[in-house]
């Protein structure tokens, strides 16, 4: 059981290295945004007595597997076009500010305010992202 175990930690840091190249700070914090951005969404749908639905939590959480594959894509892109990480990095900074303006929403609608820092950081975020529209 041990050997396999490490076996399937030792498959799985392999995929994500070839996926991913090196772990970014900002992939980390769009996973924890994921996250954050589900349970908060999931707690609105609860109070706001909409119920829970299999199907829009499935779409949710196949949207945000979409959304890696995508950053995926921009890492094999980044390696095809000898770029770093410009094209992964802009595609994480794209969907955090997506992540963070749902997270937002989500709070609003369940009462829960939001500190003004992250309120600033979420308004320089879509600012940028306006300005790349």
């Amino acid at each position: 059981m041990h050997t396999a175990l490490t076996s399937f930690g030792a498959i799985a840091g392999s995929v994500i290295t070839f996926a991913f190249g090196i772990w970014p700070q900002s992939l980390t914090i769009l996973l924890v945004a994921m996250a954050i951005d589900y349970m908060t969404g999931v707690a609105a749908a609860i109070k706001e007595k909409q119920g829970l639905s299999s199907v829009i939590g499935g779409w949710g959480l196949a949207k945000k597997g979409l959304t890696l594959f995508v950053i995926l894509l921009a890492h094999q892109i980044d390696i095809l076009l000898g770029s770093g990480n410009m094209t992964m990095g802009g595609a994480i900074f794209f969907y955090l500010a997506n992540e963070l303006l749902s997270v937002v929403e989500n709070c609003g609608r369940i009462g829960l305010p939001v500190p003004e820092r992250i309120s600033q950081v979420i308004e320089v975020l879509r600012t940028r992202k306006q300005d790349k529209d």
